[in-house]
């Protein structure tokens, strides 16, 4: 079954308090269970990105990356619908959705 890659996108830094930081650790392992075996890598938040182009390198990063995780689906459009429900989306950034091409290495 194909794999899929998920990036969470923010265009703020996410700043909360330890309070609303807990309620949105419950949030998003309650969303992360519910996707149960398709969730095959729960992946890790990212810290401060930088963008690396031809002519420098930049702190200034449009929609920057605040995680990552890998799913299991039969489709985009399946991994499409189970990223509706991420607490990133419910809270008003986004969830890239991209399918990972097997390399043989």
């Amino acid at each position: 079954m194909p794999k899929f890659l998920y990036v969470y996108h923010a265009d703020a830094p996410i700043d909360m308090s330890p309070e609303d930081a807990a309620v949105a650790i419950e949030q998003w392992g309650k969303w992360m269970q519910s996707l149960g075996p398709a969730l095959i890598e729960p992946g890790e938040p990212v810290g401060l990105s930088k963008l690396v182009k031809r002519d420098g390198v930049t702190d200034t990063v449009p929609n920057a990356a605040f995680g990552w995780s890998v799913v299991e689906a039969a489709s985009i459009e399946q991994a499409c619908d189970m990223a509706k429900g991420n607490p990133m989306v419910e809270g008003g950034g986004a969830v890239e959705v991209a399918e990972i091409m097997p390399m043989p290495m």
